[in-house]
Order: structure tokens, then C-alpha cells, then sequence
């Protein structure tokens, strides 16, 4: 009894840094998605049709599936690829704010504003809408109907972050986007002539219409100088959306968990810090105190960012998987491509 009563005196064991076991594991993953982003970058060199941030996604999805890369990708890698996916992801959306001219944006006149905003509306809850009707599984509606409304695959890791996505939806929409986006290159320049477009309505249908920064640029090139800048100016404004879309969102998931905690015993925050780094960005970007050769580096560190996290989250994407949902999945992604066009093209008939 005397030895169970006894108190034992285990050795105090100093305090050590505290470090994640997520970052601790994450090296491999990393330095995996580093790779792919400088095969992505050689590719985009070597045709520059081709935007860095669609090889990085299409490269992603085939170190997925490549025999020698699988067990890799889905075994000591997974980890910092989806750090990748999720960190690089957030600080990429903050840097990109420092691409918002707000000052052009607000000379493109209020008209333009309000089609853009309109454009925006009608096809993030139009394809909601219509995700739902086809019985898409998780949140595969809400983050195709943002990579549509605002832009690409960006605007996808922007809203999974708030809404908390299982990662194989997120990687099945981000695939979705950019392979429409990708088509959108081919395809939009031809419809030029037969829907009786100027260069300048080109331009502002492609910025109104298609997804990526990179593709925008990649297909209004097509009918010059002039409707490459409408394009970008317009894309940029959508761009500008994304913070308000992401909080509407964020708002909303707050709503309906109300009284939920994170695993710090905090309650979600209402708005995400790096919705509130994108606006900052924006700010400071509009106060013209950034020399040129600041943006620039922030521009190329944007995205090679988003390249890495794009890589991340396309080698999450289960082929077999996708296929048992592809069907209804590609019949989303087409009926969102045709809304945003279709409405699109009206908006900028009515303020051309």
C-alpha cells in the first residue's frame, strides 16, 4: 500500500519550440510543388500561350496518376502539397491585390461597374442554382459558380478557405475552371467577327467572360493592343469582387455554425485575414508610393505562388473519382460557361 500511495516524481522535461507536425512533414510536399512550378514556368516560357498557372494545375494532376510520382503525391508529399494548396494559396490572393489598379478601374465609368457586378451575380447564383438541380456532391456548386463569377481557380482557394471544402472538391472545380478557361483561348477569338464584336467590345467580353488573368490576357491578345487593355481593366474589376464575395461567404458559413469554435476555442473569424491582406494590398497599391520595380517583384512572386499552390491542389484531383461525377460536372461547367458569356455579351452591348 505504501508503494501505491507513494507520489512518483516524473523528471520535468523543458519547454521546446512549438513546431507543427504539419510543417515538421511538409518539406517533401514543398519542395515537390517547387518543382512543378519551374516545369510550369519552362512550359510557359516555351509557349507562351500557355498560362503558368494552367501547366501548373494540368502537371499537378499528372504527377497524381504518373506510376513513379503516385506514391509519392499520395504518401510523404501530401502534406506540403496541401500546405501548398492552402498557405501559399492565401498569401498568393494578398499579393494579387497589389495587381488592382482601383484607380483605372473607377475610370471605366459606373455603367461598367454595374454590368460587371451584374455579370458577376447572375452567374455565381445561376450556377449555384443549377449545381443544385443537378445534385452536385459537397461544395462543388458554390466553388465553380465563384471560379466562373470572379477569377478561376484563385477565387476557388480564396472561398474554400471560409467555407472549409473537402479538398477533392475543391480540386475537382479548380480542374474544371481551368480546362473551360483553357478552351475559352481557342474558342472566344473565333466568335469575334460573327457576333459583330469591335476590338474594343472584344476586349471587355473577354475580361467580363473568362476566368484567369493568364487565359484573359492569352485570348484578347488575339485582336491587339487595344482590347488587351479593356480586357484586363474589366478582368481587374471582377477581381475587385472577390473580397466582398469571400465575406458575403464567410458571413454566411458564421451564420449557420453559429457557436462553432475552431480547435483554438476561438469563433471564426468574420472576415479571413487574407481577405483583409488583398484589401490592403489594393490600398497601398492605389497610393502610388511603390516604385515599378515593387509591383513587379510582387507580380512575379504572386505567381509563382499561385503556381505552387495550383500544383498542390491539382495533384489532389482523383481521376476515377471525377469521372463517377464527371457527366454532371461537365454539364455545370458548360452551362456556366455559356451564362457568363451570354450575359456577359449583353452587358457590354448595352455599355459599349
Amino acid at each position: 500500500m505504501a508503494l501505491l500511495n507513494r507520489t512518483v516524481h516524473r523528471p520535468v522535461r523543458p519547454r521546446l519550440p512549438r513546431v507543427s507536425r504539419e510543417t515538421s512533414t511538409s518539406w517533401p510536399g514543398l519542395g515537390l510543388a517547387a518543382a512543378g512550378t519551374l516545369v510550369a514556368w519552362c512550359v510557359h516560357e516555351v509557349v507562351p500561350a500557355v498560362p503558368m498557372l494552367t501547366a501548373s494545375v494540368v502537371l499537378g494532376i499528372a504527377a497524381a496518376h504518373l506510376p513513379g510520382l503516385r506514391g509519392v503525391v499520395r504518401g510523404p508529399a501530401r502534406p506540403g502539397l496541401s500546405l501548398a494548396g492552402r498557405r501559399l494559396m492565401r498569401i498568393g490572393i494578398v499579393l494579387l491585390g497589389l495587381a488592382l489598379g482601383l484607380d483605372q478601374v473607377v475610370r471605366l465609368g459606373w455603367a461598367t461597374v454595374a454590368m460587371v457586378s451584374g455579370v458577376v451575380a447572375a452567374t455565381f447564383f445561376g450556377t449555384v442554382w443549377l449545381g443544385r438541380r443537378l445534385g452536385l456532391p459537397g461544395d462543388q456548386p458554390l466553388l465553380i459558380a465563384t471560379g466562373y463569377s470572379i477569377c478561376g481557380a484563385s477565387a476557388i482557394g480564396a472561398v474554400s478557405e471560409v467555407s472549409g471544402s473537402d479538398e477533392e472538391d475543391v480540386a475537382t472545380s479548380v480542374a474544371l475552371v481551368t480546362l473551360c478557361g483553357t478552351l475559352a483561348i481557342a474558342v472566344l477569338p473565333l466568335l469575334q467577327d460573327p457576333l459583330g464584336l469591335s476590338d474594343l467590345a472584344f476586349g471587355r467580353w473577354v475580361g467580363a467572360s473568362v476566368h484567369d488573368v493568364g487565359q484573359v490576357v492569352a485570348t484578347a491578345q488575339t485582336a491587339g493592343p487595344g482590347a488587351l487593355g479593356e480586357a484586363v481593366l474589366v478582368k481587374l474589376m471582377r477581381v475587385a469582387l472577390l473580397a466582398p464575395l469571400v465575406a458575403a461567404v464567410a458571413f454566411s458559413m458564421r451564420a449557420r455554425r453559429r457557436g462553432v469554435r475552431t480547435a483554438s476555442g476561438r469563433r471564426p473569424a468574420p472576415v479571413p485575414l487574407f481577405v483583409a491582406g488583398f484589401l490592403a494590398a489594393a490600398a497601398l497599391r492605389a497610393t502610388g508610393v511603390l516604385p515599378d520595380v515593387a509591383l513587379e517583384w510582387a507580380h512575379t512572386a504572386q505567381g509563382l505562388l499561385l503556381a505552387a499552390a495550383l500544383f498542390g491542389l491539382g495533384s489532389a484531383v482523383d481521376l476515377p473519382t471525377l469521372a463517377r461525377t464527371g457527366g454532371r460536372a461537365a454539364l455545370l461547367g458548360l452551362g456556366a460557361w455559356v451564362m457568363v458569356a451570354g450575359v456577359s455579351y449583353l452587358g457590354v452591348l448595352l455599355t459599349v
